[in-house]
C-alpha cells in the first residue's frame, strides 16, 4: 500500500487500546533506505511522555500499527520519561 506523505500531516495518533499520543507534524526519512523511519509527533499526551519543554517526539516506524484516518502504533505500556530528567 503506498500514501502520499502529506497526508499524514495532522493525523491524530493513538495506541492500539484507544490512548491519544498526539498529532502527526512531520515525517523522517531514511534516505539511503528511501524508506520512512518514522513520524515526528507534536501536542503529546504529557500522560504518556515526560518531554520537558521539548515540542515533540519521534515515534519510530517500527512502532506504527496502522495509518488511515488515524494513526495506529503500538501501546506503551508505562510513561517514558526524558533523558534529562532522569
Amino acid at each position: 500500500m503506498q500514501i502520499e506523505l502529506t497526508n499524514l500531516y495532522g493525523l491524530n495518533v493513538y495506541t492500539d487500546r484507544g490512548v491519544r499520543v498526539g498529532q502527526v507534524n512531520d515525517v523522517a526519512i531514511d534516505v539511503n533506505e528511501r524508506k520512512v523511519s518514522g513520524i515526528a509527533v507534536g501536542n503529546v499526551n504529557r500522560d504518556l511522555f515526560d518531554i520537558g519543554g521539548e515540542r515533540g517526539i519521534i515515534i519510530p516506524h517500527r512502532w506504527i500499527v496502522a495509518v488511515g484516518d488515524i494513526v495506529l502504533v503500538r501501546h506503551m505500556s508505562m510513561r517514558v520519561e526524558n533523558e534529562a530528567t532522569t
